[in-house]
């Protein structure tokens, strides 16, 4: 009996040790889960259930299981391929394809001899939240009011900021104010630009033409929420409303209202040097009628006073256009703030285009299809274009043709004429396919491939328009895949294992050039916001607020963004 008794409070001595010691046991189970291994590279976001799922590996391997991120249970295992030498990254690189894996969950890669994977989705809606989060980032780059959102416990914020906007010296109207406000802020700084505006609008309204019925119903938390406009039009209307006010009486278009410099790393509202608006620009004139021109037929059906004012201004600008087909460069002599300068060709092409798309007038049609026929497609960074061609494969705010020659050639209007459709329908499907085999070809399947400059990653978002609008005149699944290993890339599978998205994905960028991020007293950048990345190579993006030249914000390059997830997000989701 004596030894029963001693055996029986031995034994509960340990229970009650096994139970004071088991926080600390779970905090070092907690602790020894692996960190990421940075060399396997992956969409750190997810995949949807039936598409492509690769993952690039900087390591010497041969096998790999992808395991549930909740238990570390096995659900599925394969052979690496390779390796294949990566050029730009000057690295030898197996790849895992894990694409029969089509179950819903969070799980990672497991590589027996190098290590696991950041954390991943598989789930139908897995780019809501990114749509979300990326789109909501223009609500916060407003400018003349307060905005305020919070996420992941930090509120970011500020309060109405530059609402003297701006003063009339530059344009003949003396130290006198004209009502500016509004808008977005165009990049890392305060100012706004009507020319980048352009590809940026018109990216977010090509997004809503081609994809209406996953963005109609989707969510965004504005102001403006509930009034019977969609939110995603909403958010485009904001900076339509600052685009109105940049009207000159003539018709012309100041092209920017902006400091003389770069102001410092403060909150917008703490910028309080004056600003002026700029000379008119042909370029900027004539994005403004193609913006314009587009509102008039995507507002109608929601507020039709508003389209009709769209339309009024669209239709006086492209006169004054008319009146003046001269490129005119504005002067920007007084100014060291960005200079957006660009040939007003192209957005001549465009703004006739989308006038008769939304009108049906002859006149503008035949303006369109002068321009194309005569439309020379630039060297694309080196490699010389085919005479014939009428696609860009590359484009940003100077060369906005495509935007023109996409909307003529989805146009379901008649009067177009057949061989200049069928020539744009060639070049289009021409310039995706070879995007599709530069994607082939390269080690991270980065559409752009071994090419690198100042803002790059926008150009890669920006590519899923090319594939997209291809996809819609001739389907092919080579077009869809390839536009999301676009969106793979700039959320991890790249040189460097990481999101280039402020606040998403693994290892997200902590430093952006962004004023905002800078300038306010929370530890986080403000969140939702797609940086430069590499350039002049692949492995030159610092993650440094002083890297303007790769760690900078823009409008032009979150729009990109906004339509390459666009294409992809489940309405249900929201």
């Amino acid at each position: 009996m004596v030894v029963g008794r001693l055996t029986f409070l031995l034994l509960l001595g340990a229970i009650a040790a096994v139970i004071a010691d088991a926080p600390h046991r779970a905090v070092a189970a907690e602790q020894a889960v692996p960190t990421p291994d940075s060399r396997i590279r992956l969409n750190t976001i997810g995949f949807l259930p039936g598409r492509l799922k690769r993952a690039s590996i900087a390591a010497a391997c041969t096998r790999f299981s992808v395991r549930r991120a909740d238990s570390g249970k096995d659900v599925y295992a394969g052979t690496v391929s390779g390796p294949v030498h990566n050029a730009d990254s000057n690295e030898d690189l197996y790849t895992a394809d894990f694409s029969a894996l089509k179950a819903t969950g969070t799980y990672y890669l497991e590589i027996p001899g190098v290590g696991r994977s950041a954390d991943f989705r598989i789930a139908p809606d897995v780019y809501n939240d990114a749509f979300y989060l990326v789109t909501r980032g223009m609500y916060l780059w407003r400018c003349g009011v307060a905005v305020s959102a919070t996420y992941r416990g930090d509120t970011f914020a500020h309060a109405a900021c530059h609402t003297s906007d701006g003063y009339m010296d530059f344009v003949g109207g003396g130290h006198t104010k004209r009502d500016g406000t509004g808008g977005w802020h165009d990049a890392g700084d305060y100012n706004k630009y009507v020319v980048n505006a352009g590809i940026s609008v018109g990216s977010m309204l090509q997004a809503w033409e081609q994809f209406p019925d996953r963005l109609k119903a989707f969510r965004l938390d504005l102001p403006e929420s509930g009034n019977g406009i969609p939110d995603y039009l909403n958010e485009v209307k904001f900076e339509l409303d600052w685009l109105l006010k940049m009207q000159a009486p003539d018709g012309s278009v100041y092209h920017k209202l902006t400091t003389q410099n770069f102001g410092g790393f403060v909150l917008p509202e703490e910028e309080t040097t004056d600003r002026f608006f700029t000379p008119w620009g042909s370029p900027a004139t004539a994005d403004f009628v193609a913006m314009l021109a587009m509102a008039a037929r995507i507002y109608r059906p929601y507020d039709a006073p508003y389209a009709d004012r769209c339309l009024q201004a669209a239709v006086k600008s492209y006169g004054f256009l008319q009146a003046h087909p001269e490129n005119h460069a504005p002067d920007q002599a007084q100014f060291h703030t960005g200079g957006y300068g660009a040939n007003d060709m192209d957005g001549r092409l465009w703004a006739a285009a989308e006038l008769w798309q939304s009108t049906g007038e002859s006149a503008y049609l035949k303006d369109f299809e002068t321009r194309a026929r005569a439309w020379q497609v630039r060297p694309a960074r080196g490699a010389a274009a085919p005479p014939e061609a009428k696609i860009e494969p590359v484009w940003d705010w100077g060369d906005v043709a495509n935007q023109g020659m996409f909307t003529y050639l989805l146009s379901k209007r008649p009067g177009r004429d057949a061989a200049l459709v069928q020539q744009i329908h060639d070049s289009l499907l021409a310039a995706a396919d070879a995007i599709v085999k530069t994607r082939d070809a390269h080690g991270y399947a980065r559409p752009l491939g071994e090419t690198y400059y100042w803002g790059c990653n926008g150009a890669v978002a920006r590519q899923t328009a090319l594939l997209q609008t291809a996809h819609q005149i001739a389907p092919n699944p080579a077009y869809i895949d390839t536009a999301l290993d676009a969106i793979g890339h700039l959320f991890g599978r790249n040189y460097f294992g990481r999101s280039f998205v402020t606040g998403l994905g693994a290892n997200p960028p902590l430093h952006p050039h962004d004023r905002r991020s800078g300038g306010d007293k929370v530890a986080a950048p403000w969140p939702g916001y797609l940086v430069g990345g590499g350039w002049p190579g692949a492995q030159d993006w610092k993650d440094s607020q002083d890297s303007y030249q790769t760690n900078e914000i823009a409008i032009n390059w979150n729009t990109a963004l906004i339509y390459a997830l666009a294409g992809f997000v489940e309405p249900k989701g929201r």
